[in-house]
């Protein structure tokens, strides 16, 4: 009845090993490395990466103040009507 669902193509000089899921830990040296390592890149980044953020919220609240200023009316501007 044919070949298995994943013995369909043959491969030639390729070696391929896996790993169960079950036999994998989740957190394997997450508090050793990981936790570590992520302040590391954050220390390196921040001041590359923080300084566009802040720049755009300036200009957008900029706009913003800007955008109510020029709407609104002019308080003698009416009167006459």
């Amino acid at each position: 009845m044919g070949k298995h669902f994943g013995n369909i193509g043959r491969y030639s000089n390729i070696i391929t090993y896996s790993l169960s899921p079950f036999e994998q830990k989740a957190f394997a040296g997450y508090f050793r490395n990981g936790a570590p390592n992520l302040w590391r890149r954050f220390r390196a980044k921040v001041f590359i990466v923080t300084p566009p953020f802040i720049l755009a919220y300036l200009v957008y609240s900029w706009g913003n103040k800007e955008n109510k200023r020029l709407n609104r009316k002019q308080p003698g501007q009416f009167d006459n009507e």
